[in-house]
């Protein structure tokens, strides 16, 4: 039975068809938002004899062919999951997952394709609607919809899905998730916006949401789809009571972290759980299946109960403190920038690399066809950390979204590309892990980054919060660990500066989520931020003076637009023998600036030096250090800088009257020259004599008695003009003159600044 349902979202049909498409699927549905569209398939296959857990998988998938383009590689065709692809997976599968009927275990999976990408909207909100209706569509056990909206912030204003240009200029990119009931899922990228304007943005985001849930009930209504059955399991509850009984207070002891350590305590936990199950012999293996089971939930029903009745974190802190914080900085020597982070038993060596153009990476993207990234961020979380053994192979779906967290906290904090032309890497190994690793990876990130130089506009600092909540009753953990994580009812992870947030997310497990509790719990974070901020400024507040002496030193030249020809030079003849002499490496930009780095100062000045002559621009009054080029009649052509001369006339060559060019000058001779001219034709006119006069009155001698001026019989073949005639000192025939020295010329010594003599005259 072919269907389709739209409504108006922002001021654009939003539509959502089933039937047509994928009819063998268990539910399928294509979702259109103007020009973008995504076909959303799922299955779930027949329950698995024995199994205990939900083996949920999502993929998302983006085709070269929904933007018209072909994929950039080497195979011409998609290939595994990009990092965008695998971030937008987990984005679907985080609001999905915890909505599936209770004691539902078998194997399912959600297919998202792009199949059509305009260039307005993002396909990834979309796909967690598309991925809800696909599955409440079909007779899979997922009994209530969800939708996902994203939310960005103009001129104060809220807007529903914006679009690409909207969102770049937006102070907020928010992605929200939820149900008619409540928000089940938050992942945002901000400008350092306040914890007023997030409640408020959050709030706006769940009323666009409940008209998508209402849309998937129309069409479920339609089809009428009978959902399967699943039976819930149930426990004997003479066991339930028997093991309560035996064992709550050895269990709340052992999970007294504050008490024993994470590894103790985990330690003595497994023994208690061993000793259930061993009260029961072995034949009856069901029997032990269940203990193991009963006994993991009464660890739980012992955690919420101590924080909700007894006001008792497992490690004895108060509920807004912080785990005790220890920061080294610059203690790995050959890094450009290194940290040590330390809070609890949580830990990680985070290190700043700093590179050139040439480490820009290079990404597929739907909407502008090649993205190049100039920040990165790599998160390793080894087994070790955590006192696991297990396999080294590609980076796991966790590891790439907790980089992702990092990255969006820090990026807008980093300094602009004309500013700090470097490509930034960072790296947040994890040695250590309880609770809020990414969190660590944020702190560590920016005292790396202050340790290399790196100027950023503020610190961040990231903390993890955490909700226990029954009924009225709550309680917002901050700086949540291992157990609090697992057992609370919300992951809240929240990043930012002292003046507001930079990263957010979150992930909800329980209904009933208003907005005074999330505005207390925002406001708890910007308690434990500011303290955590206050612990990182008191061991490095500033960036380093000085970047590492291994690193990459990079000098940005600014040059006009029409003289990148002359950098460049025919096919790169110029710009390949400045790498050459220098070995530097150059990178030019459209704008006309240019990157020159090298490990060497001395060489990328150099490097600098030329660039600066090649493109340099005279200007009126101002002296130069000229070579002679050539030499005429009328006077000379000196090159002031690389590929550019004027003219130094006969008149202008000295203070008195010069009768042979070729007296006074020899190609290949440097001299100072002042431009006194630059005409509309671009013909330069030079002065020594203007230099000359300079010298003379700044060193107070008086000028030369018997200086001549030009006596206008010179020729001017070069069509600049000459000065005219002047009137003579002496108006002697020229052959009836003295030939003794001038006066004031030193006996016919060349008057240039450090000349010797001039030698016989021709």
């Amino acid at each position: 039975m072919e269907l389709r349902e739209s409504i108006q979202l922002g001021g654009q049909e939003f539509s959502i068809e089933t039937g047509k498409i994928a009819k063998q699927a268990d539910g399928a549905v294509i979702v259109r938002y103007g020009d973008t569209m995504i076909l959303v398939a799922t299955v779930g296959s027949s329950p698995r004899e024995g199994i205990d857990f939900f083996p949920l998988t999502v993929e998302y998938r983006e085709y070269g062919y929904a933007a018209g383009r072909i994929p950039g590689n080497y195979f011409r065709r998609e290939g595994r999951p990009s990092e965008r692809e695998t971030l937008i997976s987990r984005l679907i599968d985080r609001p999905i997952r915890p909505m599936f009927k209770e004691g539902y275990n078998s194997e399912t999976q959600i297919v998202a394709s792009v199949i059509s990408a305009d260039e307005l909207y993002d396909a990834d909100v979309l796909s967690i609607t598309g991925a809800s209706a696909a599955l409440y569509l079909s007779d899979i056990p997922f009994e209530t919809p969800i939708a996902g909206v994203r939310v960005g912030l103009i001129e104060d204003r809220f807007i529903v899905n914006p679009t690409y240009d909207q969102t770049r200029e937006s102070l907020l990119n928010l992605t929200v998730a939820g149900s008619e009931e409540a928000i089940v899922m938050v992942e945002a990228g901000a400008k350092e916006v306040t914890e007023e304007v997030m409640v408020e943005a959050l709030m706006f985001g769940h009323n666009e949401i409940k008209k998508l849930c209402r849309l998937q009930k129309t069409l479920g209504e339609k089809l009428g789809i009978k959902i399967r059955e699943v039976v819930e399991k149930t426990f004997d509850q003479a066991m339930v009571d028997q093991i309560a009984a035996n064992f709550t207070e050895e269990l709340r002891d052992a999970l007294d972290t504050g008490k024993h350590g994470k590894l103790e305590s985990y330690a003595l936990v497994d023994a208690l759980k061993e000793k259930a199950m061993s009260a029961y012999p072995e034949e009856e293996a069901d029997k032990r299946k269940d203990a193991k089971v009963i006994f993991g939930q009464l660890k739980e029903k012992v955690f919420r109960e101590d924080i909700l009745n007894r006001k008792h974190r497992p490690d004895g802190r108060r509920f807004s403190e912080i785990r005790p914080i220890s920061i080294e900085v610059g203690w790995i020597p050959r890094a450009h920038g290194s940290a040590l982070f330390t809070r609890g038993e949580t830990q990680a060596i985070v290190t700043t690399t700093l590179g050139t153009s040439e480490d820009i990476q290079y990404l597929d993207d739907l909407e502008k066809g090649e993205l190049k990234r100039r920040f990165l961020l790599a998160y390793n979380f080894p087994p070790y950390s955590v006192g696991e053994t297990g396999r080294f192979g590609s980076t796991s779906r966790r590891e790439v979204g907790h980089g992702a967290l990092a990255r969006r906290a820090l990026e807008p904090m980093l300094p602009d590309e004309t500013e700090w032309p470097y490509v930034i890497r960072i790296v947040s190994d994890i040695t250590e892990s309880n609770g809020s690793s990414s969190m660590a990876s944020v702190c560590g990130g920016t005292l790396s980054l202050l340790d290399a130089g790196v100027p950023l506009k503020a610190p961040v600092a990231g903390v993890a919060m955490g909700l226990v909540m029954e009924g009225n009753k709550y309680a917002i953990l901050t700086d949540i660990a291992g157990a609090e994580d697992h057992y609370g009812d919300m992951d809240f992870k929240v990043c930012g500066t002292r003046k507001g947030i930079t990263a957010l997310q979150m992930d909800i497990k329980v209904t009933g989520l208003n907005s005074q509790i999330l505005a207390d719990a925002l406001h708890q974070a910007l308690t434990g931020r500011l303290y955590i901020l206050d612990k990182m400024e008191a061991v490095i507040a500033e960036p380093r003076a000085e970047i590492s002496p291994y690193a990459p030193r990079i000098l940005t030249v600014q040059i006009p637009v029409d003289k990148i020809r002359d950098v460049i030079g025919t096919g790169g003849k110029v710009i390949r023998s400045i790498v050459e002499k220098t070995g530097c490496k150059i990178d030019v930009n459209d704008d006309g600036r240019i990157n020159i780095a090298s490990a060497n100062q001395a060489k990328a000045e150099e490097a600098k030096a030329i660039i600066e002559g090649l493109t340099a621009v005279p200007e009126i009054n101002k002296t130069y250090l000229g070579t002679v080029q050539r030499i005429a009649d009328f006077g000379a052509f000196v090159e002031i800088f690389p590929g550019t001369d004027g003219l130094l006339h006969v008149s202008e060559i000295a203070d008195y009257r010069v009768r042979d060019v070729r007296d006074e000058l020899t190609e290949g001779q440097q001299l100072l020259v002042k431009v006194i001219n630059v005409e509309p034709n671009g013909k330069i006119r030079l002065s020594r004599k203007a230099v000359l006069q300079d010298e003379a009155a700044a060193s107070g001698e008086p000028m030369p008695t018997s200086r001549n001026g030009d006596d206008g019989d010179d020729g001017d073949d070069d069509g600049v003009g000459n000065r005219g005639d002047e009137r003579r000192r002496d108006d002697r025939p020229r052959d009836d003159r003295p030939r003794g020295p001038r006066p004031g010329g030193g006996g016919g010594r060349d008057r240039r600044p450090g000349g010797g003599n001039r030698g016989p005259r021709r």
